[in-house]
């Protein structure tokens, strides 16, 4: 996918903007993995194999996408992935 596609690229459920993480890219720089998040929603958007997964949630298996968030653990900077979103993890009180 190449950058200049995530211009034209929103949100299919509130049209907000989207943010990109790259995980890898080609040598012409074109992204084939990482992920969109919706700034407005949170919700993820895999991109696998150069292709944004950006399906309903209904339609989307927590179970095929969980491989892929383990593996990205460490850029989600310490956000939890719930329901296709990402979220603040909880704070456990003293």
């Amino acid at each position: 996918m190449k950058k200049e596609t995530i211009d034209k690229l929103c949100c299919p459920f509130d049209k907000g903007d989207l943010g990109l993480t790259e995980i890898t890219k080609d040598v012409d720089d074109n992204i084939l993995e990482g992920f969109l998040v919706c700034s407005s929603c949170k919700r993820l958007y895999p991109i696998v194999k150069g292709i944004p997964i950006m399906s309903p949630d209904e339609f989307r298996e927590f179970k095929l996408e969980r491989p892929l968030i383990e593996k990205w653990h460490k850029h989600l900077k310490g956000l939890k992935f719930e329901n296709f979103r990402l979220t603040e993890p909880e704070q456990i009180e003293n």
